[in-house]
């Protein structure tokens, strides 16, 4: 009995990690490789919820312009995402009407 019970605590314990731990690490690794890339100019959603561009990079913080000539200072950890280039979007199609809808 002390070795069923012991084994299970042991699967019990590999699972946390599967499925809790490990993404975690994934998610800051690709966090911490996201900030690492930042560039001026990018385009960034901040975890505040603001949408800004990157105006100077330094080790641990970023100048980023809000609005024309409206400027601030986040830490790196600030940045929720890099936002792709506007041309790099490309427009939804919007489908042809059938011709039952042209009638």
């Amino acid at each position: 009995m002390n070795s069923g019970f012991f084994i299970l605590i042991i699967l019990v314990l590999f699972l946390v990690w599967l499925f809790l731990v490990r993404p975690q690490r994934r998610r800051h690794q690709a966090h911490e490789a996201m900030v690492d890339e930042l560039r001026v100019g990018d385009e960034v959603l901040t975890a505040g919820g603001f949408f800004a561009t990157v105006r100077s990079v330094t080790e641990d913080e970023v100048v980023v312009e809000l609005s024309p000539g409206n400027e601030a200072r986040l830490a790196k950890r600030a940045v929720a995402a890099v936002l792709p280039p506007e041309d790099a979007v490309e427009p939804e199609a919007v489908p042809e009407p059938t011709e039952e809808a042209r009638r």
